[in-house]
């Protein structure tokens, strides 16, 4: 098989001398992943050999950067999709010289970052993989800021694994990589024909691969991966192509050189161990030119030659103080927030809601800025991840919250790659009214407090909501601003000062009875209800939690107490996850007085309908909290 190339004229002919280099180092990677995973007696030796000819001639021919500085961010990026051939990767890297290759075979030991799939914990990687289908989403991320932030010749590239093609999330982000014109983007899919069960569905049809990928806008080579010329031949092609994204159909073996398990199914995730072991090693060692190994000479890492402007993302402000005169939505004052974040790498993603989730302001201050991700949320989230990487931008995603949660395993991926993203999620809860259930956010809370990295912003008025985008600009790890449809009341002074994990006494009195807890719209329920509970002589302290996640314990627990361990939690969520579980979770340790929580929520499925009806339905407006006070206090 050779190279379809549409410059292949123009192609550089290697010497033959460096062209067995490559193959030989190949063939160590081979070795070095072999010998990584029987060590560890586990991991996925076949899927690291089909790649090694395609990580030799990426890692030692064609990318430039510094193994002794990974995250320089001048460099060019690279992404394994395929995570499960993550010793491969290290391999790649240990021969470069990011460190000793002997250090191989501490693979998927408690005491060492060499975990079983990628994660940042190592220096050389930008992004966690392994759960599979998003590596050219991240990828995406870093291309567009390369291309059209950094405005830099660095490049990006990707390993994707033939079977993660079956992911829709995988053709999102090829469409978004095309519609963009992401031409610094080389995705090499290694077409190595079998799966982890069962052979992939279209196998080793290449030009079926190469039409998917061609009717997205990609330039697509189809390629003999395992071919070291034919490699650096596309590759060639592909540092010529200024307009397109660039996609190498890469036709490989599974197992490939491992005698009796080359191309042959059920030996996915199987290390080479036992008698086999040195057959296979002798074997491979045999095809290493005997002047090459255990040391191949003259290959390394093109020098970095890119440049790329200074960036501080430090202290992040708004440009001006919150102004408002009347109601307003929390999701309108996210948009108005967004737009007046000072620092010139805020960067604003959306699903094509941004009318609807006010993201539109962003775009009409500063559209150079603002990136339609269009109706793709997985994408959107792993791009969004992906420009975030190495701190080169602040990032905002905004779409409504009920479709936040089909990229929960994005946003899992990202609690695991240590990424600091913003995350916004309006239309929560069934205050929305008629468009009914599909479009209302009832999980997005518990969704969120899960993940280990996340802080939960949960704003009840314009002041809060623009305050807690500023936090959430400076804050480190996975933010999540819940914005709700509903206009509501202005509670808090332009001046407010908002910490995150610091709650507000909206409302008290020095005989408050009962302790509630609301947020959004159901804290302008809770400060109704305290005004009708005042007329009766009755007082209740109201607060806003500001944060879900981390709560303020001191404030919560001190008012618990005062009120004698009587306490309503009110919420716009389900009863699972939410603000209740929150609070409970937290009063069921730090309370030396016995606990009387009445837990409002929207029990059951909600319906169209006017939001005022709602509340009133699932009995979390001000009547049901009037209600909840007096059986507690009866």
């Amino acid at each position: 098989m050779s190279v379809v190339s549409e410059n292949y004229d123009n192609f550089h002919k290697m010497s033959s001398e460096k062209l067995s280099a490559l193959q030989d180092m190949a063939h160590r990677l081979r070795i070095d992943s072999i010998v990584a995973t029987n060590a560890s007696n586990s991991g996925h030796p076949t899927s690291c050999c089909s790649a090694a000819e395609i990580m030799s001639v990426l890692f030692f021919h064609e990318m430039h950067y510094d193994p002794g500085f990974p995250r320089d961010p001048r460099s060019d990026r690279f992404v394994l999709s395929k995570g499960h051939a993550a010793p491969v990767l290290y391999a790649a890297w240990a021969e470069a010289g990011a460190f000793p290759v002997a250090n191989l075979t501490d693979l998927r030991k408690l005491n060492s970052d060499l975990e079983g799939h990628p994660t940042p914990r190592l220096n050389f990687i930008d992004v966690a993989t392994g759960s599979l289908g998003m590596g050219i989403g991240f990828a995406c991320g870093m291309a567009y800021c390369g291309k059209y932030f950094d405005k830099s010749t660095y490049r990006v590239f990707c390993l994707v694994g033939d079977g993660e093609t079956s992911e829709g999330s995988v053709w999102e982000a090829v469409a978004f990589a095309g519609h963009y014109k992401l031409s610094n983007l080389v995705t090499v899919v290694d077409v190595n024909r079998l799966g982890q069960s069962d052979p992939t569905p279209l196998q080793h049809d290449l030009e079926a691969y190469k039409a998917r990928f061609q009717a997205f806008g990609w330039l697509a080579i189809v390629v003999d991966g395992n071919s070291i010329a034919d490699l650096v031949k596309a590759l060639e092609t592909a540092r010529q192509e200024t307009v397109r994204p660039v996609c190498l159909v890469a036709k490989t073996l599974k197992g490939k050189h491992i005698p009796g398990v080359e191309d042959q199914l059920n030996f996915h995730g199987k290390p080479i161990g036992g008698a086999n072991l040195e057959v296979v090693l002798s074997h491979i060692r045999g095809l290493i030119g005997k002047d090459s190994f255990p040391s191949a000479t003259g290959l390394g890492p093109q020098a970095i030659s890119a440049s790329v402007p200074a960036v501080d993302i430090r202290n992040v402000r708004l440009s001006s103080p919150p102004e408002y005169s009347g109601k307003v939505a929390t999701r309108a004052a996210y948009g108005v927030a967004a737009a007046k974040l000072d620092n010139p790498r805020v960067v604003v993603l959306d699903g094509d809601t941004k009318n609807s989730t006010f993201s539109d302001k962003f775009l009409r201050a500063h559209p150079d800025r603002f990136i339609e991700c269009y109706i793709a949320e997985q994408n959107m989230l792993a791009v969004g991840m992906g420009l975030a990487t190495r701190d080169r931008c602040v990032v905002f995603c905004a779409t409504f919250a009920a479709f936040l949660t089909r990229g929960f395993d994005q946003l899992r991926m990202g609690a695991i790659s240590a990424t600091n993203a913003n995350f916004v999620g309006s239309h929560a809860g069934i205050s929305i009214g008629e468009d009914g259930p599909s479009q209302m956010a009832l999980e997005d809370l518990a969704l969120f407090r899960t993940l280990p990295t996340a802080t939960v912003f949960y704003p009840s008025d314009g002041v809060s909501t623009e305050r807690a985008v500023e936090l959430a600009a400076n804050t480190k790890g996975i933010c999540f601003i819940r914005t709700g449809r509903p206009e509501v009341a202005v509670l808090y002074k332009p001046d407010e000062v908002f910490k995150v994990g610091e709650a507000k006494v909206v409302v008290s009195s020095e005989t408050d009875v009962v302790t509630v807890i609301g947020a959004g719209v159901t804290l302008h329920e809770a400060v109704k209800a305290a005004s009708q509970l005042a007329e009766r002589g009755v007082h209740i302290r109201v607060i806003d939690p500001f944060t879900i996640k981390p709560l303020d314990a001191r404030t919560l627990v001190g008012s618990v107490r005062a009120t004698g361990g009587r306490v309503v939690t009110v919420e716009d969520h389900y009863p699972e996850g939410g603000l209740g579980d929150a609070v409970a979770s937290l009063l069921s340790t730090s309370v030396d007085v016995p606990i009387k929580h009445v837990k409002l929520a929207v029990n059951g499925i909600p319906r169209s309908g006017k939001p005022v009806e709602l509340l009133r339905m699932f009995n979390i407006d001000a009547e049901a909290i009037v209600a909840a006070v007096v059986k507690l206090i009866g």
